[in-house]
């Protein structure tokens, strides 16, 4: 017989007529960043810092499909050039939006720690995701964040590198997202760690590719219209029954908050 505490939702067994509390579930929860935590891209947002708000054709023009990393590192060399320095950069990421709906699932993530063991990883850079989310108070939410090294160099120079190297024809030559997950989810379980659901909360195609790891029994979290929701929606009518996970698309991070809150209800 199962019940579970009034108000703390801690999952508990009858035993002898004894109550006795239960190790509650863990989940892991992963999040994109740009575009999904914030209502924006965060390569583009930093343009604003830049005196005349843009970049000029000839750097735009070096941009290579699957380099986009390298392509940013060219783009920070031009701002660093013209005088944007730390504090402009910090400013900028401090002010981005978060997305419809976030700050309330965050509310929500903040009092069920218990249960959601939360990672990050994006191919933005750490150093403009540790801005956003300390400046929206979310920062200590996140167990690991996997995103591209960045710094300032002597000069003040905003300076970014790849992640890591990898094999997969899906994604950017610095990131796979795919390789990321399974690597974490191995290390875990050395360490004892057995999630009994994954979710991802994603909006890019750099998103799809982890999410093809995941089980029939994970939640994938698509916003919806954007690449990762329409990589899912052809994969399903191509090749129906390939896509193994529950999907579950959203406008409004309330959407997403709704469903972990049933789960967690289904679990008592």
């Amino acid at each position: 017989m199962k019940r579970c505490f009034e108000g703390i939702g801690l999952q508990c067994l009858l035993k002898n007529g004894n109550v006795v509390a239960t190790q509650p579930p863990k989940y892991l929860l992963i999040f994109d960043f740009d575009e999904t935590i914030i209502n924006e891209n965060s390569d583009d947002s930093v343009l604003w810092a830049l005196p005349g708000k843009q970049l000029p054709e000839s750097i735009r023009q070096t941009y290579r499909e699957g380099f986009y990393n390298e392509y940013m590192q060219r783009v920070l060399k031009y701002m660093g050039d013209q005088g944007v320095k730390m504090a402009d950069f910090k400013a900028v990421y401090e002010n981005i939006p978060l997305s419809p709906g976030m700050s309330g699932l965050f509310q929500f993530l903040s009092k069920q720690q218990d249960h959601f063991e939360i990672i990050l990883m994006s191919d933005a850079n750490m150093f403009g995701i540790e801005c956003a989310l300390k400046a929206a108070g979310t920062y200590s939410l996140f167990r690991k964040i996997f995103s591209n090294p960045s710094g300032f160099d002597k000069r003040g120079y905003f300076t970014l590198g790849p992640y890591h190297s990898h094999n997969c024809p899906r994604c950017p030559a610095n990131m796979c997202k795919r390789k990321i997950l399974t690597e974490y989810l191995a290390d875990r379980a050395q360490e004892g760690a057995r999630f009994e659901r994954v979710f991802y909360v994603g909006d890019g195609a750099n998103d799809f590719c982890p999410s093809l790891a995941m089980k029939f029994t994970d939640v994938a979290f698509p916003r919806k219209g954007y690449p990762m929701h329409q990589l899912i929606l052809e994969m399903e009518k191509s090749q129906p029954g390939k896509y193994q996970a529950a999907v579950v698309p959203w406008d409004s991070a309330v959407e997403v908050c709704s469903y972990l809150q049933e789960i967690l209800k289904k679990k008592c």
